[in-house]
């Protein structure tokens, strides 16, 4: 029997697509929200496109805002920005 693949929902575009070819943005408990490189960090996940377009749609539709349920700061966005000039160096 065939594994079944995870899809996700990217919070920018609103494409699906597999698990292990997306970002995840992480919500932790106490509040701070970072990337997730591993995926394996407890907290609330929402899952973005590693396209940068697709962060500042996120940005736009308030996609990130409506994972969480709360309203995200614009400095969250940048930290998140320059974590993903990081992830594209390498």
């Amino acid at each position: 029997m065939a594994k079944k693949v995870p899809l996700r929902q990217c919070v920018g575009c609103g494409e699906m697509k597999n698990k292990r070819e997306m970002i995840r943005v992480l919500k932790a408990t106490d509040g701070a929200i970072c990337l997730d490189v591993t995926g394996k960090k407890n907290g609330r996940g929402a899952y973005i496109c590693t396209q940068r377009e697709c962060l500042q749609k996120a940005r736009r539709n308030k996609g990130l805002e409506r994972s969480f349920k709360m309203s995200i700061p614009e400095d969250v966005y940048e930290t998140l920005d320059k974590e993903f000039n990081n992830i594209e160096a390498k």
